[in-house]
């Protein structure tokens, strides 16, 4: 699935800059599971600093006042997005994300063209 990015301005959403972040059908499915699961309506990813390699992955369901006009919106279906957030959005320009099951459990793996190394877990990049 290619995205398609919307930025909202003085309170309409508006197209905005593609990112080329590709979303596979099976992580947008588990995406919106998990937004049903908890009655959300986004879910917020970013980059933030931390883990053993200088930035980590972290997912959380945003507040509004979490949210600003910068932020990249990326339509899951036509109620719910996938939030990258503006100090982010270049951290994580072309990244893949898919929802992977193995016999030891299943995630979201994220394909980061941008990370020089990752941890060993894979939770962290650096940038």
């Amino acid at each position: 699935m290619r995205c398609v990015f919307i930025a909202v301005v003085d309170g309409k959403r508006q197209l905005t800059m593609n990112h080329n972040i590709t979303i596979t059908e099976k992580a947008k499915e588990y995406l919106l599971t998990q937004l049903s699961k908890t009655n959300q309506t986004n879910v917020l990813l970013q980059a933030k600093g931390g883990g053993c390699a200088g930035y980590r992955y972290d997912w959380s369901y945003p507040e509004k006042n979490d949210l600003n006009e910068n932020d990249t919106y990326i339509n899951l279906d036509e109620k719910h997005f996938l939030i990258i957030d503006a100090f982010s959005a270049f951290k994580l320009f072309g990244m893949s994300i898919d929802f992977v099951e193995t016999l030891s459990g299943s995630s979201l793996e994220l394909i980061n063209p941008n990370a020089v190394s990752t941890c060993g877990c894979g939770e962290s990049f650096s940038a």
